[in-house]
Order: C-alpha cells, then structure tokens, then sequence
C-alpha cells in the first residue's frame, strides 16, 4: 500500500504506466471517493525542473468536462514522490474500447460521434487556453459513462503538454511515434539529424490518426509487418502520401504503397458521415504545415458535423438505408438535394412514406419539420425511376477470420481468436442489418401497395359513379321517344350524341373491369408481403451468430488469461488444444449460419423484391392511365351531355312552338283539344333536358375528383 496525506491506493491496482510515471486507481481516506493518482518515478526527477511542474499548472489553468480534472498535488509520505490525484475515469481509455474484439472494425456510429464531439471540444480548450497536447491517441482519452448511460471521454496525460500559441514553434521531441506528425517522427524515431521547429498543428496530425482508428479499428499507415518493425517504410508512406489520401498500406515485403482516399467498407459509419468526415481527415492528415489546416477551419468544419440532424431514408429502389446530415435550419428543398446525392433520385421524382402515410415535404419548409426518425422507423423513399435494387454491399466476414498455427503458442493463439472473434462480431453485425434491410424493403412496399389499392378504389369509385349516370340516361325511353320526331337536324345530333355516350360507357366499363382485375393483383401481392415478413420475423440466424460469438468470447478470455503466464502446464496445454479446437469449429459454425442463412437468403430476397418491385411499377403506371382515360371520358361524356341538353331545350322549345302554331290555326273547339302524343313527348322532353343537366353536372363532380386525386400526393396511382 502506498499514500498520501489524504489518499491511500495499492500497487497492484495499476491503471496504466509510462517512462514517467505510473497511474493507480485510489481512494480518498475519509469519504472513500475513488480516484487516479499519478505518481512520479526516479526518471520524472532527472527533467529539468521547468518540465517537471509544466504538467501542474497546465493541468490548473484547465476545467473543462472533456478534461480529466486535477483534485490535488500530493507528495507519498516516505519518498516524497510528487503525485497527482485526478477524476477517476472507470471505463478506461478508447484504446481500451477499440481494442475489445467487438470494436475490431471500428465503433457504432453513434458511439464515434460522441468521440468527435468530446474531444473536439476538449482540444478547443486546450487551443482557448493556448495549450498544445502534443500525445493525442486513443489511450490519453479516458472514457467514463454518465448518469444517464452515455459516454463522456475526456483528454488526459498532459505530461508532453505546453503553452503554445498559434504562431509559437517548438523543437522538444514528444508522442508515440504511430500518431506522430512525420516531422518528429523522423528526428525522434528515425533519429535524423534536423533542424525543424514544429507548430500546433501536430496535434491536429494525431487527432486525424486517432479519428480514423477510431472509425475503423486500425491505423491508417501500415509498412508490412507492422509500424514498429518496418519504421522507414512508415515515414515513407506519411510522407509521400498523395493530397487527399487518408490511409496508406503495404501488403507485401518491399511491396508498393497502395493509397486509399475513403474509409473501408468493413467501417460502421454510413456515406453520410463519411462523406462529411472524410475531407478532414484529408486536410488535417497533410505532412506539410503549410498545407494542413489550421485549428479554426478544423473546428469549424467538426463543428459543421456536430450541428446536423440525422434523417434516416430508406430507398426502395435501392434497398439501402441512408443517413442524410442536415442543419436543422436548412429547407427541405436542401435535405432533398442531400438525398438526390446519395441515391441519386431527383428532388422532383422522390416520394416519401413516414408510418404507413404519404409524407408532403414542402421545400420551402425548414428540414425541422421533418418527422423524427430513427434506423428501424426511417422515412420509406420511392422514385418513380424503376431500377434493379442493389441492396448492401459487404465484405463476407469469413476473409477476415484467421487461422490457429498448429502448435501452441499463446501469444499467437490468443491474437488469432481475437480476430476471428472480431470477424464474428462484424458477422453479427451484418446479419442484423440484413435482416433489418429485408424488413425495411417489405415492409415500405407493403405500405406502398396498400396506397396503390386505395387509389384504385378511389377511381374504381369514380368510373362506377359515372357508368351510373350514363346507363340511367341511356336506358330511358324517354331519350327513344325524342329520336322519333321526323325530319329534324337536332334529333340527328342527338342519336350521334346518344351513340358516343355509348361508346364512353363501355370504355368507362372497361375500365373498372381492368382495376378490379389490379385490386385482385395487389391483394395477391400484398398477402405474399405479409408472409414474407412472417418468415423474416421467424428467422433464427441471428440468434444462432449469437450463440457462437458468446461461445468463442469465453474460450478468448480464456487465451487473454493464457498469453500472461509464462507457461502451460501439460494439462492446461491440452485444454489449451481442445478450446483451439472448439473455438474452430464454433467459428465455422457461425460463418456457415451467415453465409447460408443470412447472405444467401438476403441475396435470394433481392430478386424477389426486385420483381415485386417492378410490379409495383407497372401497376403504378397503369393505374395512371387509367385514371387519365377516366379523366378524358368523364371531360367527353360531360361535353356531349351539355350538347345533348342544349339539343333536347330546342327541340323542346320547337315542339311548343308547333303546338302553338297548330292551336292557333285550328279551329276553336279543337284547340282545346292538344294531341296527347304531343303533350306527352313535350313532357318527356322536358324531363329528360333537366336529366341530362344534373349529369352534366354530375360528371363535372366526377372530373373534379378526378383532379383532385391527380394532384394530391396522398394518391401516387393517379
């Protein structure tokens, strides 16, 4: 046990130990409160002694919550050895995070851009406070998690730290040398005389490197065997890194250097965060000082990232979700041309779904107005572009699983169950997604066939309105009796009228009949959705990874255990052997459950979807020519209903006018007398002018509908 005055911890609770000192986890003596103490060695004292107290007051000058906070300077009672007592960060550090197996491929989304937001702001202090850290890496930022379950990561160890300005240099060498900038690394690795002074900037060359571990779970420069083995290859690839490259490996021995200008595409973070993050680390990752960004265009640039809202957008025609980045101040008319980036349809051909529901974007709105989404609960996007959906692409898991070497050897076996077992992890990972990538597809053109079947009942409602109305006037005897008056140019006119009202019903006819028929066709598609689902929601692939991943955890802590003791007993040996076996075969088990099980099935229901989806299309379309033919018919039959009544007034008005005549020209007591086959036709025409006016204005109602459907985005069949 050692101490303090008011500090008490044990020697064996180290947390982390470096040339200068070493970190312990510790108590407070009278409240108990647990807290790190960084106690100084023999080689801390042989600094001069301005480095030696440099720590203290940066340390006293910073408050920041992304800052491991300094309680108090003590001294242990027997050597009087300086110790720091700081915030106690239970988690560890993000190295300890990114080195879990689970993290093999870099952090969740989610989870890297609270790393972006922490240690964004914590460098801002440090910049605001005119302090340059100069040992940005994963294990100087400790994670803690909040009162509510989030993680807090906070920038410590600022044993290298000074007060630097933004025009200030300075030539003492500090870092670990796989996150310095080329400059140090080549005097203080390589050890090449030179006479350069180096700037602020090198910590932004660290965050870059810590980023991109962080969002892929490797370093971005790798000389083959390692950047520790091959250490002239490492200056060389930060070096003569092209503009706009991020990483740089060698994968052969005296082999080239391949560039890459993206992250891989085992990363978890989507396009739209990529797209976003990629740019800064090309511009923070620039050997020359000149060229590389300042601070303030990095933390304007992070900072752009860290104000945008996340829309989560499904693309039907796709079969891909999408994260789109926008300011919450942006339009829509933005946050649609954000998407027309990413899925390449036009703003004037996207369509959404939110829940079951069209949703009307208005562009001139502000994206604020957009419904809350999430992964699971995205807007659903439809174009009217018919296209093969390509679904997601991956990397198969089973290209990243290693294999044991066949004697014993604990460190190697240990490193190869780690990997095998991140591969399982990213498995996982992607069965999920898959998984959730079928529902996704089902479920928004489930929704979206459903829309199609209420549009056609809409216009069947519409067409059967109208077939209504013209068999009522056609089928009246009434409009015979006006076709028997003799020699008149209007009844001609009438029967012409007569026959093309005919001949618009039985298009009209016709019409109902084929959406009938594309009801029954989307009922039969809709149930074949529904029983699609039903089987994704039944499947247990998932739970099988799962079951293997857990598996091979216990047999890898086992291994973890293993490469820290000297040695294997026989018997241990052999169990060593057995759980090398075990963990292969649980590892077969779960690349042969993803494989068959997950990506041949997804494959499988992309095809399928594939043709549901151009069926949807056809139907679409088709149900919009219909609905136009509806249109045009109830536009001609409204027309030739005006001209008939127009037609029926006059000779209505002429037959009174000859019974006029003819009264006036008989004789007295015949007039008293009308023809009761005149009086009657008289009346019939009259009756059947007022028909033929109400539906006229019946069928202008109808029109009207028509219209309305046509412009409402509630109806897409129209």
């Amino acid at each position: 046990m050692q101490s303090t005055a008011n500090y008490l911890w044990h020697t064996g609770d180290l947390l982390g130990q470096g040339a200068t000192a070493s970190v312990y986890k510790a108590r407070n003596k009278k409240s108990g409160e647990l807290v790190a103490v960084k106690v100084f060695n023999a080689a801390s004292y042989l600094r001069p002694h301005e480095v030696q107290v440099r720590e203290f007051e940066v340390l006293r000058k910073l408050n920041h919550q992304n800052i491991v906070k300094l309680f108090a300077v003590e001294e242990t009672g027997a050597s009087h050895q300086k110790v720091l007592v700081m915030e106690y960060c239970s988690s560890g550090s993000l190295l300890n995070v990114l080195e879990s197996p689970e993290h093999a491929f870099g952090l969740p989304e989610e989870e890297f851009l609270v790393v972006l937001r922490c240690v964004v702001a914590g460098m801002n202090h440090l910049r605001e406070n005119g302090v340059v850290h100069r040992d940005i890496k994963p294990g100087n930022i400790m994670r803690l998690v909040g009162d509510q379950g989030q993680s807090i990561y906070k920038l410590t160890d600022f044993g290298a730290a000074r007060e630097l300005e933004d025009d200030e240099k300075f030539v003492s060498i500090y870092g670990t040398e796989e996150y310095l900038h080329p400059d140090i690394y080549e005097r203080a690795v390589l050890r090449k005389p030179q006479q350069k002074a180096f700037g602020v900037s090198v910590d932004l060359w660290s965050i870059g490197v810590t980023l991109y571990h962080a969002a892929t779970g490797n370093l971005p420069f790798i000389p083959f065997g390692g950047p520790r083995r091959n250490k002239e290859i490492m200056y060389r690839i930060t070096t003569e890194k092209p503009a706009g490259a991020i990483a740089g490996m060698q994968r052969r021995e005296n082999g080239p250097l391949e560039w890459s200008y993206s992250l891989p595409g085992t990363c978890q973070l989507s396009m739209g965060l990529q797209n976003q993050l990629v740019p800064i680390l090309a511009n923070i990752l620039e050997v020359e000082q000149t060229k590389c960004w300042g601070f303030d265009q990095f933390f304007a640039e992070t900072s752009d990232i860290l104000q945008r809202v996340v829309v989560h957008v499904f693309s039907l025609s796709q079969a891909l979700l999408h994260h789109v980045f926008v300011h919450a101040h942006n339009t829509i008319a933005i946050f649609q041309e954000a998407v027309c980036e990413q899925t390449g349809v036009a703003p004037q051909d996207q369509e959404y779904l939110f829940e079951g529901h069209l949703c009307v974007l208005e562009p001139s709105l502000s994206a604020q107005h957009i419904a809350h989404t999430t992964a699971s609960n995205p807007l659903t996007l439809f174009s009217n572009a018919s296209e093969n959906p390509t679904g997601l692409t991956f990397r198969d898991p089973a290209l990243d699983v290693p294999r044991f070497v066949p004697k014993v050897d604990v460190q190697s076996d240990y490193s190869t169950a780690k990997s095998a077992l991140g591969a399982g992890h990213q498995a996982l990972r992607l069965a999920r997604t898959l998984l959730a990538g079928q529902e996704l597809m089902l479920r928004g053109l489930y929704w979206f066939v459903e829309m199609l079947q209420a549009t056609g009942r809409k216009t069947l409602d519409v067409t059967q309105t109208a077939l209504l109305f013209l068999s009522s006037s056609l089928g009246t005897e009434r409009f015979s009796s006006a076709a028997g008056v003799p020699e008149l140019p209007e009844v001609k006119k009438a029967a012409e009228l007569r026959s093309r009202l005919q001949t618009l019903a039985e298009v009209l006819s016709r019409c109902s009949h084929s959406v009938r028929e594309t009801q029954r066709s989307l009922s039969a598609l809709s149930a074949q959705l529904v029983e699609s689902r039903d089987q994704v929601h039944a499947d247990k692939s998932i739970q099988q990874i799962q079951c293997c991943v857990d598996k091979m955890f216990v047999i890898y802590k086992q291994f973890k255990k293993s490469r820290q003791r000297p040695g294997l007993a026989y018997n241990e040996e052999q169990i060593h052997k057995l759980d090398k076996v075990n963990f292969s075969h649980l590892a077969k088990r779960l690349l042969q459950a993803f494989q068959e099980e997950c990506a041949q099935k997804y494959h499988a229901s992309l095809v399928t979807y594939g043709k549901w989806l151009r069926e949807v299309h056809e139907t679409r379309t088709h149900l919009r020519l219909i609905g136009c033919s509806v249109a045009a018919c109830n536009t001609e039959a409204q027309g030739a209903q005006e001209s008939l009544s127009k037609i029926l007034d006059l000779l209505s008005h002429q037959l009174l006018q000859d019974q006029t005549r003819s009264a006036q020209a008989s004789p007295p007591l015949t007039a008293a007398s009308p023809s009761p086959k005149s009086e009657g036709l008289i009346f019939h025409m009259q009756e059947l002018c007022e028909s033929m006016k109400l539906l006229a204005f019946d069928l202008q109602d109808n029109n009207r509908i028509i219209e309305r459907l046509s412009r409402t985005p509630s109806a897409p069949g129209i």
